[in-house]
């Protein structure tokens, strides 16, 4: 399995892709972009269409129902895909790939532009990292203080597009989906500060690919199928965690606690305790 050859090919650029979809998809998961995020990779049948599916998403999203024009932007970018692929004389097997992705048929020449691309992407999310952050947490507060959130947003979607238009050929566009919804979500239901949250959703993004791949050899069976299964399944992981820790029993404050088991703990012994300087009462 780890021998040198085609699956050394596949466990590199697995895990480069995991890295990208980590990063970028925790700010997909805290915008709410899911749905732009499943379309935009759908681009990639027309190539830079994903870029055009961005640049329209982000322009016409800020005058009309977000939704409903990343709707319209993944039905035109299929349809120009389906067009240009429809022209080639291996149309069945390109869809395939381009759906599910070749991982483990991936060449030594296409490690190098996946890495590239990888580091554009992270270096644009670490240029914009204020700004994004604070736009996708309280846009009204960033509008007040001078962020441009509409122009942050189509940065952030030109961001996805990149992320996807090397990767789907490589990975498929249902991988690199999944990749960015499933771990970054079980991250941010594990953790609520950014940088663990991002750090946790790089770590089970590379959990997943490593694991499918794994199954996939063992298997025979197409990697994104394990992909999406185990991204679904962290996510329920990570949901259960966060149910758990909600219904859990807290410690009961310290004057609760001295008022329920009975003890007569006088106001000035407490003021101590808090004051953290024996004899010196509350102020």
């Amino acid at each position: 399995m780890f021998a040198p050859g085609f699956m050394m090919n596949a466990w590199t650029t697995a895990t480069i892709v995991a890295v990208v979809a980590g990063v970028v998809g925790y700010f997909v998961v805290l915008r709410g972009s899911a749905f732009p995020a499943h379309a935009i990779p759908k681009g990639a049948f027309a190539g830079a269409a994903s870029v055009l599916g961005a640049l329209g998403i982000g322009s016409l999203g800020r005058r009309g129902r977000h939704d409903v024009v990343t709707a319209l932007a993944l039905v035109m970018m299929l349809a120009l895909g389906a067009a240009f692929l429809s022209r080639t004389t291996e149309y069945e097997p390109q869809i395939y790939s381009l759906l599910f992705g070749e991982v483990l048929g991936v060449s030594t020449t296409e490690i190098l532009p996946v890495a590239l691309l990888g580091a554009l992407c992270i270096a644009a999310v670490a240029v914009i990292y204020r700004p994004l952050m604070l736009s996708s947490i309280a846009a009204e507060v960033a509008e007040a203080r001078g962020v441009r959130s509409h122009r942050i947003e189509i940065c952030f979607l030109l961001v996805v597009a990149l992320a996807t238009a090397m990767t789907v050929p490589v990975v498929g566009a249902l991988l690199i989906f999944s990749l960015m919804i499933g771990p970054p979500a079980a991250a941010r239901s594990l953790t609520s500060r950014p940088v663990l949250a991002m750090v946790g959703s790089i770590v089970i993004a590379l959990i997943t690919v490593w694991a499918a791949i794994a199954a996939s050899y063992l298997y025979n069976w197409p990697v994104g199928i394990f992909v999406g299964a185990l991204g679904a399944l962290s996510y329920g992981i990570g949901r259960g965690w966060a149910a758990w820790r909600r219904t859990r029993p807290r410690p009961v404050p310290r004057l609760a606690a001295a008022v329920e088991s009975g003890r007569r703990t006088s106001l000035n012994a407490l003021a101590r305790g808090w004051s953290g300087r024996p004899g010196t009462p509350a102020r």
